[in-house]
């Protein structure tokens, strides 16, 4: 793909590969952006309620970042609106910050947040610190999204099960949980199917044709139609909220570019990391006036989109249109959807993160960096998501450390009649190498 002539397409990479857009393309766009709008949808309205927010501020996530990505972003898969854990790390929070719980107060912390985390990104891709990326390992993150999947998944299970329990620790969360299954809503179970979009579908048919809400039920009620209202981010909490804002602001990053190069194909160009701050940032900065929770890259919708053949960011603009149309014209359908379907959703999407095949490869790799992905999971478990990023960034930062102190030094023999090097096994000579 060709770069259109020019400065102005390195700062808005739109302009570099539209104008050679090849109409063959159009159609895998088109498929690829309707077939990943119908996990998007039901994800973001799923983690909007992880941080405790009204559903549609998920849908206004899915839509205002993930069109301003696809003007500005370098990845051709990414698939921008938020995802499980910066939901998560957004719910701690909103918590400590509108512990009242009113929606009107916690849409404007978390639109806060969402302009921090913008500033944050904004300033990190104009002072060009895109290696940051780099400090944390792959197997610290893998641990640290596992012990994220645990908090989601355990906070999800008095929803799934109809009942409710005072928040608390991850392990009395746990005990609460055990106390108060004999509390359990049979017909609010019996509406958490695992797959995302049949959940969607079934719990609004459920609650249309038999008036759940009638019979205690609970429901996620009346969505407003229509466009996000603006929103003024509240300058006075920046000094409360700047610590938060920077770690969500870090994962934000962090499993954005991750996401963008694990998807990346054969002949595509890589990531420009600093771009790729400055769009997020854009993004977040943009939304932040309209109702959104602080967004980025999601894995998970991510691959669908990629799977699906998307040839370039116009897929993202087809998800974008699909997420308008909701918004404007069926809203009154997903007022009547369960809140036990949208609890189904977070955990189906969530256990992904729960993965022991992951911690398996890095153990078969190297045990001491296996070891490093269980502390981070415990970190999140034990402490919180907070103080867990802090963990998995101190593990990262200590095993560079260790790495530079102690590099491998092996002893190499050299090949007979060639200049040929390799290392010698265990101090060993090798038949055929000369030491």
């Amino acid at each position: 793909m060709s770069v259109a002539p020019g400065r102005l397409s390195k700062y808005i990479p739109i302009l570099g590969w539209l104008p050679d857009y090849r109409s063959e393309w159009l159609r895998f766009d088109v498929v690829a952006g309707i077939t990943a709008a119908a996990v998007v949808i039901p994800k973001a309205m799923a983690y909007a309620t992880i941080a405790g927010l009204p559903v549609e501020v998920g849908l206004y996530t899915a839509f205002i970042p993930m069109v301003i990505y696809a003007i500005l972003g370098t990845s051709r898969p990414l698939s921008v609106s938020t995802t499980s854990t910066i939901a998560i790390l957004v719910a701690g929070e909103l918590a400590m910050f509108a512990p009242e719980g009113n929606p009107g107060q916690l849409v404007v912390v978390a639109s806060t947040l969402a302009f921090l985390v913008g500033a944050f990104l904004l300033l990190a891709g104009i002072f060009r610190l895109g290696f940051i990326a780099n400090f944390i390992s792959d197997p610290v993150l893998t641990g640290f999204k596992a012990g994220i999947g645990l908090v989601i998944v355990v906070d999800q299970i008095p929803k799934l099960f109809g009942f409710q329990i005072e928040k608390g620790p991850f392990f009395q969360n746990i005990l609460f949980i055990f106390q108060h299954l004999p509390e359990t809503s049979v017909a609010t179970l019996l509406l958490s199917p695992p797959a995302p979009l049949f959940a969607v579908a079934l719990g609004i048919a459920a609650s249309g044709i038999f008036g759940l809400g009638q019979v205690g039920v609970e429901l996620v009620g009346k969505i407003p139609a229509g466009l996000p209202a603006s929103v003024l981010p509240n300058l006075s909490l920046v000094e409360k909220l700047w610590p938060g804002a920077l770690g969500i602001a870090l994962m934000a990053f962090t499993e954005s570019i991750a996401a963008g190069r694990a998807f990346a194909r054969h002949g595509d160009p890589r990531p420009n990391s600093n771009q790729e701050l400055v769009a997020l940032g854009v993004a977040n900065l943009a939304g932040s006036f309209f109702r959104i929770i602080p967004a980025g890259g999601g894995t998970s919708q991510t691959a669908v989109n990629d799977k699906a053949g998307a040839r370039t960011q116009l897929a993202q603009l087809v998800t974008a249109g699909i997420v308008l149309a909701v918004l404007l014209f069926l809203s009154p359908l997903i007022s009547l959807m369960p809140q036990a379907t949208l609890a189904a959703v977070v955990v189906a999407t969530t256990v992904g993160l729960l993965n022991p095949r992951d911690f398996r490869a890095i153990l078969r790799i190297r045990r001491t960096e296996f070891w490093w992905s269980v502390i981070a999971l415990a970190g999140v478990v034990v402490f919180g998501t907070l103080q867990g990023i802090l963990v998995a960034v101190a593990i990262s930062v200590m095993t560079l450390m260790y790495v530079a102190n102690h590099p491998p030094i092996y002893a190499l023999g050299r090949k007979p009649g060639t200049d040929v090097f390799r290392p010698l096994s265990d101090g060993r000579e090798v038949p055929g190498f000369d030491p």
